[in-house]
């Protein structure tokens, strides 16, 4: 049995780790309000329409910009135009808060819809070498679409992954275990 004092100190401990959560979750909400407000200046000026969704998912804030037909360039080709808004979009958010930022960014849901089609993508190949015990190596890919790969591959039991290859053709190689 733990004693008096031994009790104080978990309990403390456990007020610790919540108020921690708490201001973590405020400075990822702190984050995503500086990202939207810079987003918000940059439609403006860009003359483009779109609303802004402010979240927090695990570890990480997430904004999301959907509404109108042409934000489809602020995606351009495989997502490059994105991944540079979304590191100018970090880089304001460091700027002003002084800390580095891990800030997600998606325009019309097109990393959503990449999300879902790289996780099937890794079930699907995971399931073939599952039945054919055969290595099978995909696509090449960004260390961004790699990671939602090994993650869907790691959900499958009896197969693994590991990347292959230098950038730009870094790729994802499935494996039996």
């Amino acid at each position: 049995m733990a004693s008096e004092p031994d009790t104080a100190v978990e309990e403390e401990a456990k007020t610790d780790a919540v108020v921690a959560d708490a201001n973590a979750d405020d400075d990822l909400i702190e984050e995503g309000e500086v990202a939207g407000d810079y987003l918000e200046q940059l439609l403006d000026v860009l003359d483009f329409d779109g609303d802004i969704d402010l979240d927090v998912e695990g570890d990480r804030a997430v904004v999301s910009i959907d509404g109108g037909a042409d934000l489809s360039k602020l995606v351009g080709r495989k997502g490059e135009v994105l991944d540079a808004l979304q590191e100018l979009t970090r880089l304001a958010v460091q700027q002003s808060t002084g800390e580095r930022s891990r800030l997600m960014l998606d325009v019309a849901g097109w990393r959503a819809n990449l999300r879902t089609e790289l996780t099937e993508l890794g079930t699907a190949a995971s399931k073939r070498v599952l039945d054919s015990g055969e290595r099978e190596a995909l696509r090449p890919m960004t260390p961004f679409e790699r990671k939602i790969v090994h993650d869907a591959v790691a959900a499958v039991d009896g197969v693994s992954s590991e990347s292959e290859g230098t950038e730009p053709s870094r790729h994802v190689v499935v494996v039996k275990d």
